[in-house]
């Protein structure tokens, strides 16, 4: 009986349906992508908001004053009496009633009418916006003692994405890649849709969660799917996949510009989702899960359409497939872990995603891209990206993975070394130096996901790199507070951290087996004698 790579060249290893296969899973990059840095937009700060004294709301329908005319009774004679007051976070300690003239609302208190010497108090509620609905910031207060919320709603869709890995990386290896990218895609529409329209925060929070986790079912099952169903020659199109994940982050500023409030941007980056359901007609379920799972038959129908489409003819005799003889069982971390060079792989790969993950999102947030345009800035920043994956592809085939993988750290280490002792006068020099080390560490970042796949095999390929990748996830929710307690210190200091984990991880990547040009795992055993 013939192997699944031999059928697989017979049927056309890239041809006209495994293209097609990839353009339409490649979207779900853009979708994801947006989900990820979604907050930038949908967190926007105010550009003007006040605390509102009791009483005011009656009083200022009751005089017909406009929210300008408000904000000049109430913010400037704070202003006025203490100039390092905003009038943000704090307010007047009073209270207007129906006594109160509509011409001059501080005349009651004499001598302090310009706001000197009055009391002050905490605002805790009652702020008002001049854009009540542009960001969740205005919609749920997270202004003030309240602006850690903000965090906390990108740690929570971190723990989601952690939860998803786990979860439906799991299941995909289970029930099937097809079917648990179908539920994912339904499941983030649905979860987007009703986070759009929360009640409270709360409602939001949960709702995020829960997108957060069926968002890291679609990318990491497509990523999957996609590597499974091409030739070993031909498994590049896990690099240029993330190439979508990048348009993502170039198209996201131009959607958040065109949609004025949160909720319309939410619900940009959460309706296509749906409009992936229509794959269930065109996308096929991983014919080497299939054979894992004792579906030969199911398999072999499936590559004797590929060829169809390829334009290409299985010879008679491919009437059946050889399946895998490693008994199959649901997956566990203990499978990634109990042979030799199945822990190595999993410890150093585990490492490899949470540094790429840490330092990305760190750098990204130090970086920061000079300029006061929000949409131009963070257009700039992904725009970044795009030579990362261009670099990735003239280089992998031909000098392999390892090399690629451990130079990519070793100079993003370089860099943020560099980056930390350049003096401040030179401003330029050091926002290049720390733009190639945000590169470099790009490339480390879409690597991690090629060789992850191709260093498990097929029964705990999904699972194992949905495992891995969740301590992307957790260098995820770890990069700001690192940043910014450390940055307290020494502004400098969590640059000479990433350039250590970096350094280290370089150096790690080393020890894994070189991928180029081989067949993906079938089993174990195989991992074990790469």
């Amino acid at each position: 009986m013939p192997s699944f790579d031999e059928v697989l060249k017979e049927a056309g290893e890239f041809g006209r349906f495994q293209k097609r296969v990839f353009f339409l899973l490649s979207q779900t990059g853009i979708t994801f992508s947006s989900l990820f840095a979604s907050v930038v937009f949908l967190g926007r700060a105010p550009d003007n908001f006040w605390c509102r004294i009791p009483g005011a709301a009656e009083l200022s329908e009751r005089c017909g004053w406009t929210l300008e005319d408000e904000r000049n009774f109430t913010v400037l004679p704070l202003q006025l009496g203490n100039k390092s007051v905003s009038g943000e976070c704090e307010r007047l300690d009073v209270t207007w009633d129906a006594s109160v003239s509509c011409t001059s609302p501080l005349a009651r208190y004499g001598n302090h009418s310009t706001g000197n010497n009055l009391p002050l108090a905490t605002c805790h509620h009652s702020w008002v916006y001049e854009q009540p609905h542009s960001s969740i910031v205005s919609e749920y207060d997270l202004v003030c003692g309240n602006a850690w919320m903000l965090d906390l709603s990108q740690a929570i869709l971190n723990l989601g994405f952690l939860a998803g890995a786990f979860i439906l990386g799991y299941a995909a290896d289970r029930y099937g890649r097809i079917l648990i990218y179908l539920l994912s895609c339904l499941g983030v529409g649905i979860c987007g849709i009703i986070a759009a329209f929360s009640p409270n925060f709360t409602v939001f929070l949960i709702f995020r969660f829960l997108q957060g986790m069926f968002g890291k079912g679609t990318w990491m099952t497509c990523y999957v799917l996609v590597t499974e169903i091409v030739g070993s020659d031909q498994r590049i199109v896990g690099i240029v996949i993330q190439i979508f994940f990048t348009l993502g982050i170039i198209i996201l500023p131009g959607i958040a510009y065109l949609i004025p409030t949160w909720q319309g941007i939410q619900l940009a980056i959460s309706l296509p989702n749906f409009l992936f359901l229509l794959y269930y007609w065109v996308v096929p379920e991983s014919p080497r899960w299939l054979l894992t799972r004792k579906q030969g038959e199911k398999a072999l129908k499936i590559m004797h359409n590929i060829a169809k489409h390829n334009g290409k003819f299985l010879s008679p005799h491919y009437s059946e497939i050889t399946i895998s003889n490693e008994e199959v069982s649901n997956p566990s971390f203990l499978d990634l872990v109990r042979t030799p060079q199945m822990r190595r792989n999993t410890l150093i790969l585990m490492y490899a995603w949470f540094t790429s993950a840490l330092i990305y999102q760190g750098l990204v947030m130090r970086l920061g891209i000079i300029g006061g345009n929000l949409y131009l800035d963070f257009f700039i920043s992904g725009a970044v990206e795009l030579p990362a994956a261009f670099l990735i592809i003239v280089t992998i085939d031909r000098i392999g993975r390892r090399l690629p993988f451990a130079m990519s750290n070793i100079v993003a280490s370089i860099a943020c070394l560099i980056t930390a002792f350049l003096p401040e006068d030179i401003p330029w020099l050091k926002t290049s130096v720390a733009t190639l080390g945000r590169l470099s560490i790009t490339i480390a970042f879409e690597v991690v996901y090629l060789v992850n796949s191709e260093l498990y095999p097929t029964t705990l390929r999904n699972f194992g790199v949905s495992l891995c990748s969740s301590l992307c996830d957790l260098g995820g929710i770890i990069a700001p507070f690192l940043l910014f307690r450390l940055a307290a210190i020494w502004l400098e200091l969590p640059l000479i951290i990433f350039s250590i984990l970096a350094a280290v991880c370089g150096l790690l990547v080393l020890l894994l087996p070189e991928t180029k040009g081989i067949s993906l795992p079938e089993t174990v055993e195989d991992v074990e004698q790469l």
